[in-house]
């Protein structure tokens, strides 16, 4: 095994033409070269140099060895400057993944506050609903999910393995026409919507809105289904149903047309950000998450 700190000292006999004028170069005593020169011929398995006297030639193997020892080193140079930058936070890559209302609200936020603090820290953002963000997490395709599972919901071991840091409780609130009775009460009970047709929102949602008013002694009718959530507000809007919307969601959206109330019995979801063990060591995915947390506490 060549080491690095060998190759310089190689390098810096052959420069210097001597052992004594290669440790005041490098800094350090004749004996040490003359000890470092020999672990690196033990290394090679043949000799590098040849000694006449005080004079000193590198053999044929010690010219190739020189040969390649300043591209080795000026490529651990930048290997280090780049490593050092990453861990400094001058520099670095994360891969985020986010649902759509996490997107519109605490990213934003986060994001801004990331690139104020550490500009040469660059962020990639993709959108995906969990499961869906948390498999590309596992996969290695992204280094932080934002995520949500609901309360009581079945499944809480599923994110064990990962790192989870907790960063909000969003509650549905329920979503009416302007013009419906109850758009302007204090709260609904779920079950007074029972007879209601509803527009749906994300599969992981709509499943939880089926859950929610089974649970209340109903099943939902629903009409319309979209992930889009500007498109659910319209849909409530024009009047063709109600629905339930994580309050995040409405908070990313204008709802024209609608109305917001509190819903009995509450129904919440916990917002969490998602990494792997390992990747929450890392400077720049930890100080995401860092800023996740302090917009999540603005929100």
């Amino acid at each position: 095994m060549i080491e690095a700190r060998h190759l310089r000292v190689l390098r810096a006999v052959a420069t210097t033409g001597s052992f004594s004028a290669a440790g005041r170069e490098l800094g350090c005593t004749q004996p040490a070269v003359s000890q470092q020169m020999k672990a690196l011929e033990t290394s090679v398995g043949t000799p590098l140099l040849v000694r006449n006297g005080r004079e000193m030639r590198l053999t044929q193997a010690g010219e190739a060895l020189v040969r390649h020892a300043s591209g080795i080193l000026a490529g651990l140079t930048a290997a280090e400057e780049e490593v050092a930058a990453i861990a400094g936070l001058r520099a670095g890559r994360v891969r985020l993944v986010s649902f759509p209302s996490g997107s519109s609200t605490l990213v934003p936020t986060a994001l801004a506050a990331l690139r104020a603090a550490h500009p040469g820290t660059r962020v990639s953002l993709e959108e995906a609903e969990p499961p869906k963000s948390v498999e590309l997490l596992r996969a290695g395709d992204c280094d932080i999910a934002l995520a949500f599972r609901y309360e009581g919901a079945a499944g809480a071991e599923e994110w064990d393995d990962l790192v989870v840091r907790p960063l909000l409780t969003d509650r549905l609130v329920g979503l009416l026409p302007e013009r419906h009775r109850l758009a302007h009460a204090a709260s609904v009970a779920l079950g007074e919507l029972a007879d209601e047709p509803w527009i749906a929102g994300c599969p992981r949602c709509r499943g939880q809105l089926v859950q929610a008013c089974e649970n209340v002694g109903f099943t939902p009718r629903i009409d319309f289904a979209t992930d889009d959530y500007p498109a659910v507000v319209g849909l409530v809007g024009a009047g063709l149903g109600v629905a339930v919307l994580p309050q995040l969601a409405v908070e990313s959206v204008r709802p024209r047309g609608a109305r917001t109330v509190a819903l009995e019995p509450a129904v919440v979801r916990e917002i969490v950000a998602l990494t792997l063990p390992d990747l929450a060591q890392v400077p720049a995915v930890a100080a995401t998450l860092e800023q996740l947390r302090r917009a999540a506490r603005r929100a």
